[in-house]
């Protein structure tokens, strides 16, 4: 589990594809301290296992299916990525829960920038928005984020940066077209699955979700 606070910006210093899979070596710095082969590690939000550690540099290995449903697939030898140590019980709390377990990539359609804020509107899959509301959670590259506004109609919400979050994610570098890893909070989204079910089964179907 974790928290969606990033607790560093760090550079992608080797990749090397397998059979079936590929490599990614993180270097890691000082977040390496402690960290075991084993341990879970999120990386742009995505939970993966640290199977090598060397002098502050951990290797993950990435499978096919979340290579094509994150952003991880898109990564070069140089990219930075969002990377937070998974939770330890006792620890505070200062976003939200998250498994490490993305829906996919939301794409950047439109920034709003101003002097002490940047604004990213993302464009998610319909089925994703009905779990996505107006100061409800949402997880974009592993950070935790409040949801600033909800447009339905063209399937966009819109989230809104202060400097920090600039300065330490990814998302300070974000552009029209870059895809950042989603993933909805669990809690509303187990809520929303039961209502949706207990209606169905009270003869009260919901709307089928419009195609993307």
């Amino acid at each position: 589990m974790f928290t969606g606070i990033v607790q560093g910006l760090c550079e992608i210093v080797a990749i090397a594809d397998e059979p079936g899979l590929r490599r990614l070596a993180v270097a890691l710095g000082g977040l390496a301290e402690g960290l075991a082969p084993g341990a879970s590690v999120a990386v742009n939000g995505v939970c993966l296992t640290a199977v090598r550690l060397r002098r502050g540099t951990a290797d993950f290995q990435v499978v096919r299916e979340t290579l094509s449903c994150s952003n991880l697939g898109a990564l070069t030898r140089g990219s930075r990525v969002n990377i937070e140590r998974s939770y330890r019980v006792g620890d505070e709390i200062g976003g939200h829960l998250l498994a490490g377990h993305v829906e996919g990539a939301a794409e950047v359609v439109a920034l709003e920038e101003g002097p002490k804020e940047r604004n990213l509107w993302l464009r998610v899959a319909p089925n994703w928005l009905r779990c996505l509301h107006h100061k409800g959670f949402v997880a974009l590259d592993g950070a935790s984020l409040t949801i600033a506004a909800v447009d339905a109609e063209r399937h966009r919400i819109k989230v809104c940066l202060i400097p920090e979050t600039c300065a330490c994610t990814t998302l300070g570098v974000a552009v029209q077209g870059s895809r950042l890893n989603l993933e909805i909070d669990q809690q509303t989204r187990a809520v929303v699955e039961t209502v949706e079910r207990v209606l169905a089964v009270r003869g009260h179907p919901v709307s089928p979700t419009p195609a993307e």
